[in-house]
């Protein structure tokens, strides 16, 4: 009986679906590219519908986990946060556009003539309660400049509420989810590319 129910409770994360609306700009300085470098912002990001700072998330967090499994568990949690911002996150963002667009993101500058800054704005973490879960989503504003000039917008790409599980009964850890996000990102991302200039 449990079985039947589990994806009545799934139903919030499955049916929440990303959107990626084009606010300005177009694709064509795009096409003969080779390389893309890629910045990640999470400057002024904001956390569940109460639209905490990065800070009140982390406190939250911090005193979610100490009070559970303590300080040292809590000190782990702040390391793996810092962690995925700088690697994870990036790292499933970049993975999902190499696997499916010919043009290669880097965060190596190397001769990309352009640049595509994801800039985080807004992130729900989801929750893990074993046959119940709730995908985390993260938002996102894409913005494309020249990588000589970040002033120098070509395009701008509003992504929102990207899912972020890759299991059916969901991803235990916060942050694993949220690097799910930022796959579906890239991979929602490329695909729009692809159909833009194709």
């Amino acid at each position: 009986m449990v079985w039947l129910l589990i994806p009545l409770f799934l139903v919030p994360a499955i049916a929440v679906g990303q959107k990626m609306k084009v606010a300005s700009g177009n694709f064509e300085f795009l096409r003969g590219q080779r390389n893309l470098n890629v910045v990640f912002d999470y400057a002024g990001a904001t956390f569940y519908n109460e639209m905490m700072s990065e800070q009140d998330y982390i406190n939250k967090r911090i005193d979610e986990i100490t009070r559970d499994k303590g300080a040292d568990e809590a000190e782990v949690w702040r390391k793996d946060w810092d962690y995925s911002k700088s690697t994870t996150f990036v790292n499933k963002f970049l993975a999902s556009m190499n696997k499916n667009l010919a043009i290669k993101s880097s965060t190596d500058e190397g001769d990309a003539t352009y640049t595509v800054i994801v800039k985080t704005t807004w992130i729900y973490p989801g929750w893990f309660a074993g046959v119940m879960a709730q995908a985390a989503k993260v938002s996102t504003i894409l913005r494309f400049v020249e990588t000589a000039d970040h002033s120098k917008v070509l395009l701008e790409i509003h992504s929102t509420k990207a899912p972020g599980n890759i299991q059916f009964v969901g991803i235990p850890n916060n942050n694993d989810r949220m690097s799910e996000g930022y796959a579906k990102t890239g991979k929602t991302l490329a695909a729009l590319i692809n159909k833009k200039l194709n």
